[in-house]
């Protein structure tokens, strides 16, 4: 039986101004991963994480930041004349100021997906965004951090994602994924980290197992090698 903790065993806030959010970057890319991976977006990266995944590639996202208030957040974006914004982190949803961002991005016409890492609850989300849920494997170092509750928040629209150290990682994706039924769910991504597992190796152990999942690599890397704004 895989364990997906209650929230009642988690704190997961990180303190912030009444009215602001600590950003740490907003910048304008390709979307590297989930549905829309390939579109032009704006990416709202907000500041601090509970969690300390193993293969985190955006540490530089724990700490620092800028304040801004919402306002100045719609500023900023509408600069870049979007139609596709990303909230992403760290973990959003541990600042208190996210969820009236996510609905005031959304008020503005547009088409809003919010990543988390699954261990802050999806509760009180704006039914418009579009969520993009990790599921953290044994690897992750955080396997215990997830809420079980949130699988019930889900809808279809909404995707879930493991990001995968090893074969391992995978089998353990793989009974979770049967377990709770997520494919019925939402749509379910796989994807390997990035030089720690192989690529071609995943796929092939997907297609043995007639898997109902979406494989990604993420575009990002590849195009730019990782870095800071891209």
């Amino acid at each position: 039986m895989v364990s997906l903790h209650s929230k009642n065993s988690l704190d997961t806030r990180v303190d912030t101004a009444a009215d602001r959010l600590r950003i740490t970057e907003i910048f304008y890319s390709l979307q590297g991963e989930s549905r829309t991976v390939g579109v032009p977006t704006v990416f709202i990266r907000l500041t601090g994480c509970p969690l300390r995944c193993v293969y985190c590639d955006t540490r530089y996202a724990f700490r620092g930041g800028e304040w801004l208030d919402i306002h100045e957040v719609l500023t900023e974006v509408a600069g870049y004349n979007p139609l596709y914004i990303t909230i992403t982190g760290g973990e959003p949803l541990a600042q208190r100021q996210c969820r009236p961002l996510l609905a005031a991005l959304c008020d503005e016409a547009y088409k809003v997906s919010l990543e988390t890492s699954g261990a802050v609850t999806l509760e009180d989300i704006d039914p418009r965004v579009s969520i993009v849920m990790d599921i953290k494997t044994p690897g992750s170092g955080e396997g215990d951090r997830n809420l079980r509750e949130n699988i019930q928040l889900l809808r279809a629209k909404d995707q879930v994602k493991f990001v995968l150290l090893d074969r391992t990682d995978y089998e353990w994706a793989r009974e979770t994924l049967r377990e709770y039924g997520l494919s019925s769910v939402c749509e379910v991504l796989f994807s390997p980290v990035d030089k720690k597992l192989n690529p071609t190796d995943l796929a092939e152990w997907i297609l043995e197992d007639h898997l109902a999942v979406r494989m990604q690599i993420q575009l990002h890397k590849i195009l730019w090698n990782g870095a800071h704004g891209r």
